[in-house]
């Protein structure tokens, strides 16, 4: 078991995953607003990069695990133009608020949204050419289970795009990162969202996470053949990408 899963929301009494779920569910209203924020729109560029990364393989049929409100799957279908595009996610209410933006924005064609598992996907084994997941494995119960199930459906020499947040390594950042993502990111979030145990939450499971060479073995060890990770803005956040 890897730290971040046994990071829990709400003091952790529970199943992780309806926790999860719920609060998900709860921050959905303030979600964007609090994600561009808190980032300084920095994470806009992040996703575009973690697309890059596909743009030679011009992949038809993508899933976006953990699509949330479906800003990485909508920037997805914008850059990469793939005929389908089905955004997974376990909140209903983050999705629906990702349902109302595809649909503003007339991408009903290409994007679709799907309530989901991610621990247990209901999709064939090898259905599609990419995935992409954009901030939400570490909010996997079980990361193992996850990575292996995202390297069932997705097709052989398929690629696997990954942006998320991280913890910086070097001084000064790392303690400045760790100043701001304990006060300040908490704090906001109480004012903005009302709910500031979600953040503590989500900052808890940063610093949790696999990171870097770590998170590139245990890609290894989900069936991936090939991983590499690229830090971004001073390693808050890295990039994986994988094949299968």
């Amino acid at each position: 078991m890897y730290e971040q899963e046994k990071i829990k929301p709400y003091g952790g009494e529970g199943d992780k995953g309806k926790l999860v779920e719920e609060m998900f569910d709860n921050i959905a209203p303030t979600y964007d607003t609090l994600n561009h924020r808190l980032s300084w729109d920095i994470d806009k560029g992040w996703r575009k990069k973690a697309i890059r990364q596909l743009a030679p393989y011009k992949p038809k049929r993508i899933l976006d695990i953990a699509t949330g409100t479906g800003d990485f799957a909508i920037l997805s279908a914008q850059m990469l133009q793939p005929s389908q595009l089905i955004g997974a996610d376990i909140s209903e209410g983050m999705m629906n608020i990702g349902r109302e933006k595809v649909d503003k924005m007339k991408l009903n064609h290409i994007i679709s949204f799907q309530k989901e598992d991610c621990l247990n996907l209901t999709f064939e084994d090898e259905s599609f050419d990419a995935i992409t997941a954009a901030f939400g494995i570490r909010n996997f119960q079980d990361l193992d289970k996850g990575l292996k199930e995202m390297c069932r459906v997705l097709k052989k020499g398929g690629h696997l795009s990954i942006v998320e947040l991280s913890q910086p390594v070097s001084f000064p950042m790392h303690q400045l990162f760790k100043i701001y993502s304990h006060t300040i990111l908490p704090l906001y979030g109480k004012l903005i969202s009302k709910d500031q145990s979600a953040y503590n939450y989500l900052t808890a499971t940063i610093e949790a996470f696999p990171q870097g060479e770590t998170m590139v073995e245990v890609l290894k060890k989900a069936g991936f053949t090939e991983a590499k990770f690229k830090r971004l803005t001073f390693g808050i956040c890295t990039m994986y990408f994988a094949t299968k």
